[in-house]
């Protein structure tokens, strides 16, 4: 790497809203990065709770979206703040691991098609809260660390771009409550190359209650509907045809419970079938998981991992009809009357 005076200015860009709990260690990690050179933006959506307060007391730039407009348009403001040549997006509930910024500069540098790098999180969660975060937090790291090399979807929770990457993509939609990142990624890759690597990590303090995150994950499920029926495949990355088929297995499964009300203990060859089915389609996962934490986790696991694939399943299902009944959902992406995701930048 250069030597620090000639190493780019990098903007740290913090979107806060009500996470008092995580953004604490969130800054004291970036305050112990390798990385020499950094400016730090904490930009509060609105919290209603102590976190920008604490924030403050940190020392670094703390601004305001004025009104809560969601993480969209709470980035775009950072962005706006920033001097930096480098603009490294981190989400207050992550703690970065101390040589994060570092390594991200340093595949920057060395990629000159590299637009962004996006990192990891670790395999366990920043605060330990429950069984179902613990899952959860496995789940994410082992579907990142496998999708490891040149992606189509953004991870802006741990994400560092050139500056001048994002101006010619231009901003986030801040239309979009959730899955910008989505639309983001799509925009991205169609004119840089977007790196995910294990090499920059991060810890994350995932939910940890269960109808919390089921409702997210079926949210998230839901809105992507409109976007990849317009791309005609999955975003690159871990969103995998076979992870697809195992949420549709898993959600076939409950059906099939009632067939040995009609045909006996044959009946349940089917929903053992769709279930067997559903592991097999992530078994790399399965296997992960009982090599690490047991096969006494790896049962908690399974039983989690199934509602997730639910949800998933779920949210797919009443995407389409909502993408089948109604033109405004069907062009949820769109800006100026073409999609979001192929329109030329700004």
């Amino acid at each position: 790497m250069n030597t620090p005076d000639k190493l780019p200015l990098v903007s740290v860009i913090v979107p806060n809203y009500n996470y008092e709990r995580t953004i604490g260690l969130c800054l004291e990690s970036v305050s112990r990065q390798t990385y020499p050179r950094l400016e730090v933006i904490v930009v509060d959506d609105c919290s209603t709770d102590d976190s920008a307060r604490i924030a403050r007391e940190s020392g670094v730039i703390v601004l305001s979206t004025g009104t809560n407009s969601g993480v969209a348009a709470t980035r775009n403001i950072g962005v706006r703040a920033a001097i930096g040549e480098v603009l490294l997006f981190l989400d207050s509930d992550v703690a970065l691991a101390p040589d994060a910024v570092q390594k991200a500069v340093s595949r920057l540098l060395a990629e000159p098609n590299a637009g962004a790098v996006c990192g990891i999180y670790e395999p366990v969660p920043l605060i330990r809260d429950s069984l179902v975060e613990e899952c959860r937090s496995i789940q994410a790291y082992y579907w990142r660390e496998t999708a490891e090399g040149t992606v189509t979807f953004l991870f802006p929770s741990i994400c560092a771009m050139w500056r001048r990457v994002y101006d010619d993509v231009g901003p986030f939609d801040a239309r979009l409550r959730q899955t910008e990142e989505v639309d983001y990624g799509l925009r991205l890759s169609q004119r840089y190359d977007l790196i995910l690597t294990s090499t920059v990590r991060g810890t994350h303090d995932d939910d940890h209650e269960l109808w919390p995150l089921v409702r997210k994950i079926f949210t998230r499920g839901r809105l992507r509907v409109p976007l990849y029926a317009r791309r005609r495949k999955f975003a690159k990355g871990f969103e995998t045809a076979s992870r697809a088929w195992g949420s549709l297995a898993a959600l076939l499964a409950v059906p099939a419970l009632l067939l040995p009300l009609v045909l006996g203990l044959a009946g349940w060859l089917v929903p053992v079938a769709f279930l067997a089915l559903s592991v097999g389609c992530d078994v790399g996962m399965y296997r992960y998981v009982r090599r690490t934490r047991g096969p006494g986790f790896l049962l908690v696991f399974a039983g989690v991992q199934f509602v997730f694939n639910l949800a998933v399943a779920s949210g797919v299902v009443t995407g389409v009809l909502y993408w089948l009944l109604s033109g405004r959902f069907r062009t949820l992406y769109d800006r100026d009357g073409a999609p979001a995701a192929v329109l030329p930048a700004r």
